[in-house]
């Protein structure tokens, strides 16, 4: 179901869809954290309580183990562009490209548009804000880990590029600040966003 949507969600939006009693849905969800196919974080979306979201744990492999073929593509391909700036600029734009594929079904507020996004690709973000503006986020997992272990320049400029793509498309006037790799195997990716316009 979470694989399905493509991005975190709450309990009562899990058992409406499953059309179960969120109690249950509740009890089963506890016992897929315990076996560390899910996780659950607190969000606080406006004033008031935060709520629980439940998103697909880094490690887990929804539906089954996956194709590892694609996996050695990637790290093929990743690793044929010659490091020069020359090339990391066209990767960079390329980047940017898909992120604004990625971006144009986003929808809702820009920050929930960025959250959707990020966490449909594996990235699991946790954001802080926005306020005045500005969105800060963490990566909490790196998708991409494997390829970026022998060419990190390239994956992680890829992602600069797709980060970029996706405010072109749900926030126009909003400008990529930073954006601050680590360690793909411990993920931890600082990105840092200015000039979001959020909806009152």
């Amino acid at each position: 179901m979470l694989s399905r949507l493509g991005r975190p969600a709450t309990t009562p939006e899990l058992a409406e869809y499953l059309g179960l009693h969120p109690n249950g849905v509740r009890r089963q969800l506890g016992v897929l954290r315990e076996a560390g196919l899910v996780v659950q974080r607190q969000v606080r979306r406006s004033r008031g309580r935060p709520h629980n979201e439940w998103a697909i744990a880094p490690g887990a492999n929804p539906g089954g183990e996956r194709p590892t073929g694609y996996q050695a593509l990637a790290g093929w391909l990743a690793g044929a562009v010659p490091v020069s700036k020359e090339r990391l600029r066209e990767v960079e734009s390329a980047g940017r490209e898909i992120g604004r594929d990625l971006g144009a079904g986003a929808g809702g507020p820009p920050e929930r548009a960025i959250e959707d996004v990020l966490s449909a690709l594996g990235f699991q973000p946790e954001l802080e804000g926005p306020a005045n503006g500005r969105l800060g986020c963490r990566l909490g997992n790196c998708p991409y880990r494997d390829s970026a272990q022998d060419n990190r320049e390239v994956v992680c400029t890829l992602h600069r590029g797709v980060m970029q793509g996706i405010l072109d498309r749900v926030s126009a006037d909003a400008v990529l600040t930073r954006f601050v790799p680590h360690d793909p195997a411990t993920a931890g990716c600082e990105i840092e966003i200015e000039g979001l316009v959020v909806e009152a």
